[in-house]
């Protein structure tokens, strides 16, 4: 169970999903009346939202809380089950955060505190009073309590001090954050440093043209105070004044659309939008008199690009290139309508030119492309960090802006239409000529298609014969292979009968007749000496012992069980270790190459010539070690058996006319199977015993491997 709030914003949404219990204890420092109960509750560790439904809590109360966790739909939440209150406290100590930090979203739901400037008050639709506080180029929305005796207006341009509780909007489906708002619980929460110097429609008036320029007293905290004519207008959203040294945008709110040729005095904030200067959250309000419309100006094409004349109405002449209508909705004002734009082509410049009108159908539309036009507007500037004009925009008071002085050419783009249509009609009756004429051709195609047909069936058929030859020749030589193979194995098996049955006849028959006799002779002694007795009891033993290697041996070399359950490797692995268990020599195997099942005799001679080996070792090197490396190539096996031993010379190994198994055995089995067997070694260096079988016939075709089982 969580039991902290910081826990709970800990946890990735994942986890959060997975409703882990919550009990908190905490302070309510957020609770509106319209939110059905839902609150925000903070303790020591920090804030979190509670997802409540019915009554809810008020400010100040310190509630203990049950529920479990959820993701939320941007940080983790609190879902409350149950929520009890247990006394009243203090709100938390706001701590004061850089506005980097509290934009982030990372200070959701805490108590903190912003200093900044008071940019815009309005009244939302719950009737709720709503302030956009700029802090170090950031708008926070700010929902404050205020003293009823205080005037929302005059809080315009103030700097004001803000605590209270951070909470994010967000994109929900995205889980991203949109912006960022500040609920204020009390009055005491919202302090005015200090409000506006003086009222801002009493300041000096500054010309239009010296907005943004050098200034030693100017502030960006401060409104400006201007005075122009207005010379377009777009209700709720913006409009544009001028005067004798300039124009200038202002972008404002007000319900209340100005009238054109009306002198108006404005406030606003100084910003820079296309690197142009705007009046923002401006507050306007016109002038006694009746309205003047000012004439347009036509002005050098020169002018424009060097970014002069911005926002003031101006007349430029050009060719009607391209047109399109869309659809603008405003919805802080009851505006719904088109935006018609036109793309006109002067010698010097190509530019746009905007009219937003309330129906679909007006002159503008109807105007024919290619024609010479005559359009006067306000010029809206997109200009570089240097001033160079980069595009420009006449915004079109109403379609009077748009005149037409000469009709497009005769060539219009309909006519030229009807021409390319005419002449693909008579393209059309030259290719049907044309086609008539083919069709004798197509007809003698068609026959020499007809043969080459014909010829290239008879070619695959003749192909698909050769294939069928090779491919019965190829079966016939796999069969031989097979029929040569078991011959091979036939022999072998018979081979293996014949010297098994003369090895026990050689062996283990002679060795348990010397052991009766040696028993016998012990059973004779043994009346008369007991310790001559013992001897022959040794004796007897040394021979018993030497029967059991020989017999092992032979059992051995029987069909191994051991290849019916595992690869080659194993069963030499197993192997060894039986023969040399009791005595003090290590065994170990490697292996390289890709270990894969081999041909069943291939396997079958490998395993007896590494037992073989290995008996030597133990009956003659007096070895400590014996490494058995098996090789795995492509077209081949090969085995090696070292051990670190006294070592053979090649003369010894000539001289040993061993009637058992042993080197010459070895040998014998690889020569059957077309292979080598090598020993090297010197006196007291070890011997090496290295046995090397191809996997292919005699053929060059590969051995089939043991099947697995």
């Amino acid at each position: 169970m969580l039991q902290t709030a910081a826990e709970v914003l800990a946890l990735p949404a994942e986890a959060a999903a997975k409703q882990i219990r919550v009990s908190l204890r905490g302070v309510v420092t957020v609770s509106e009346p319209d939110w059905q109960g839902r609150f925000f509750v903070q303790d020591a560790s920090g804030g979190i939202y509670a997802h409540n439904v019915g009554r809810g809590p008020a400010v100040g109360d310190l509630v203990e809380a049950e529920g479990y966790s959820s993701p939320g739909a941007f940080a983790p939440v609190l879902h409350v089950t149950a929520w009890k209150k247990v006394g009243t406290a203090p709100l938390p100590v706001a701590k004061k955060i850089t506005i980097e930090r509290l934009m982030a979203g990372v200070e959701d739901g805490q108590r903190v505190e912003i200093t900044g400037l008071v940019r815009s008050v309005s009244l939302a639709a719950t009737r709720k009073i709503v302030m956009e506080v700029s802090v170090g180029g950031y708008r926070v929305r700010v929902l404050p309590k205020l003293s009823p005796q205080l005037d929302p207006q005059s809080l315009l341009a103030a700097k004001v001090t803000v605590r209270g509780t951070a909470a994010t909007s967000f994109n929900a489906a995205r889980r991203q954050l949109t912006a960022v708002n500040l609920f204020v619980p009390t009055v005491e929460d919202f302090v005015v440093d200090q409000p506006e110097s003086s009222p801002p429609f009493e300041q000096p008036l500054v010309p239009l043209g010296d907005i943004a320029r050098y200034r030693p007293n100017a502030s960006l905290g401060e409104r400006i105070h201007v005075r122009g004519t207005v010379t377009f207008q777009r209700n709720g959203l913006d409009l544009f004044v001028q005067d004798g040294t300039g124009g200038l945008h202002l972008e404002s709110g007000q319900a209340t659309p100005p009238t054109i040729g009306k002198t108006v005095e404005a406030v606003g904030f100084l910003e820079f939008v296309n690197y142009q200067p705007v009046l923002r959250d401006a507050v306007w309000r016109e002038q006694s008199g009746r309205p003047a419309p000012l004439p347009a100006t036509e002005r050098p094409v020169a002018d424009l690009r060097n970014g002069l004349h911005a926002a003031e109405l101006i007349v430029l002449s050009g060719r009607l290139l391209d047109r399109s209508v869309r659809q603008v909705r405003r919805e802080n004002v009851p505006f719904a309508g088109v935006r018609v734009s036109c793309t006109i082509q002067h010698p010097e410049l190509t530019f746009t030119a905007e009219c937003e009108l309330t129906q679909e159908t007006s002159p503008l539309t109807s105007v024919p492309l290619g024609s010479r036009v005559e359009v006067k507007g306000i010029a809206s500037f997109e200009t570089g960090d240097d001033g160079k004009l980069k595009a420009l925009t006449l915004l079109l008071p109403d379609a009077g802006g748009l005149r037409v002085l000469e009709a497009p050419s005769w060539f219009t783009a309909e006519r030229l239409l009807v021409g390319f249509a005419v002449v693909c009609a008579l393209l059309a009756g030259v290719a049907a000529w044309l086609l008539t004429i083919s069709r004798k051709n197509v007809m003698l195609s068609f026959l020499v298609a007809e043969r080459e047909k014909a010829q290239s069936e008879l070619q695959r058929a003749h192909d698909h014969l050769e294939a069928r030859v090779k491919e019965r020749t190829e079966q016939l030589q796999s069969e031989m292979t097979v029929r040569k193979t078991a011959q091979l194995e036939f022999r072998a098996v018979l081979t293996e009968r014949t010297r098994l049955a003369r090895e026990l006849h050689d062996t283990l028959e002679q060795a348990l007749t010397g052991i009766a006799l040696q028993l016998d002779t012990a059973a004779k002694l043994f009346e008369r000496n007991p310790r001559d007795a013992s001897a022959r009891l040794e004796l007897a033993r040394g021979f018993l012992k030497q029967s059991q290697l020989e017999l092992r041996r032979s059992i051995w070399d029987l069909r191994s069980r051991e290849l019916e359950q595992f690869d080659l490797a194993e069963a030499l692995s197993i192997g060894s270790r039986q023969i040399t268990a009791g005595s003090e020599i290590r065994v170990e195997i490697e292996t390289e190459g890709e270990r894969k099942p081999l041909p069943e005799i291939v396997e079958e001679s490998l395993l007896r010539i590494g037992q073989e080996a290995v008996t030597n070792v133990v009956k003659h090197s007096g070895a400590t070690l014996v490494t058995l490396r098996l090789t795995f190539g492509v077209d081949n096996v090969a085995l090696e058996i070292r051990d670190n031993g006294s070592g053979l010379v090649s003369e010894q190994i000539a001289a040993r006319g061993d009637r058992q198994f042993g080197l010459l055995g070895m040998s014998e089995r690889a020569k059957r199977l077309g292979g080598r067997l090598d020993v090297s070694g010197s006196p007291g260096e070890g011997t090496t015993v290295r046995a090397i079988i191809p996997l292919r016939d005699p053929a060059g075709q590969p051995l089939a491997p043991r099947p697995v089982i």
